[in-house]
């Protein structure tokens, strides 16, 4: 389970974008993320992909390991070697990846590295676009189409009542 981040403790508005950057809004995390979803699950290898400094990128797979994103699996006993895996939670993160690199493609770079193309062989191979897709039917949503819609959680850290009514839940019981 990946570590939660207690969003009454941070700065500014509490919400989930807030506790994510906590976790995973630095750099070299997002990098090593990068790496690993490539293949490169050994030290070395994510030190020559993200070109992180040996001791930041230390820190930085420790706490991405106690934060549940990363899990270390050993591949060797003799001498003891761990290599770094996503755990679902860290390839929930791959769309992340995916919008970043879209929006550096289209306004960090001036000629992008890499792009994501999708070959399914029965048309024309075309570059893949990070977009909203709804979780219960599939489509495609527009931003446009989204609402912000507090939680009971959200309205406690925004100074509400847990419940629009005003009713607290356990009055109810």
């Amino acid at each position: 389970m990946t570590a939660a981040v207690d969003l009454a403790g941070l700065p500014g508005r509490p919400c989930s974008i807030a506790a994510a950057l906590e976790l995973v809004g630095e750099r070299w995390s997002l990098l090593v993320i990068r790496e690993v979803s490539l293949g490169n699950h050994r030290f070395s290898d994510i030190v020559r992909g993200t070109g992180a400094p040996r001791d930041r990128l230390t820190a930085r797979l420790n706490a991405l390991v106690a934060a549940g994103v990363l899990e270390k699996r050993p591949y060797s006993d003799a001498p003891p070697r761990s290599g770094y895996h996503l755990t679902a939670s860290g390839r929930d993160l791959l769309p992340v990846l995916q919008a970043l690199l879209q929006w550096g493609n289209r306004w960090a770079t001036d000629e992008p590295p890499v792009r994501l193309v999708h070959a399914p062989g029965d048309h024309e191979a075309h570059e893949v676009d990070a977009e909203w897709v709804c979780r219960t039917c599939g489509e495609p949503v527009a931003g446009s189409r989204v609402t912000r819609e507090l939680t009971p959680a959200g309205r406690v850290l925004s100074g509400l009542p847990a419940h629009e009514d005003g009713e607290d839940a356990d009055r109810d019981r």
